[in-house]
């Protein structure tokens, strides 16, 4: 089983080697994004989207509502509550 979490591209580090710099709940870290880049997309185009993240690699791209979706369930889990 794996876990991805929502993470919003907030700037590109290394293009070449395709590094970006991704913020959730207010962390930031660097993460790998050739995975979408080898879908043809521009890599600057990346930098406000929102990624569903694995282990620092971006797998997908998600819509924004659905990045709110799982950042809230995620935080009624950690809190203890039924969601």
């Amino acid at each position: 089983m794996c876990l991805g979490i929502p993470a919003r591209v907030v700037a590109i580090v290394d293009a070449d080697a395709g590094l970006a710099l991704a913020e959730t709940a207010g962390v930031r870290r660097q993460i790998n994004i050739t995975l979408l880049a080898a879908e043809g997309r521009d890599i600057s185009s990346l930098v406000g989207e929102w990624v569903l993240l694995h282990v620092g690699f971006a797998m997908a791209l998600i819509d924004p509502q659905e990045a709110s979706r799982t950042l809230a369930l995620l935080a009624q889990m950690e809190e203890g509550d039924e969601p």
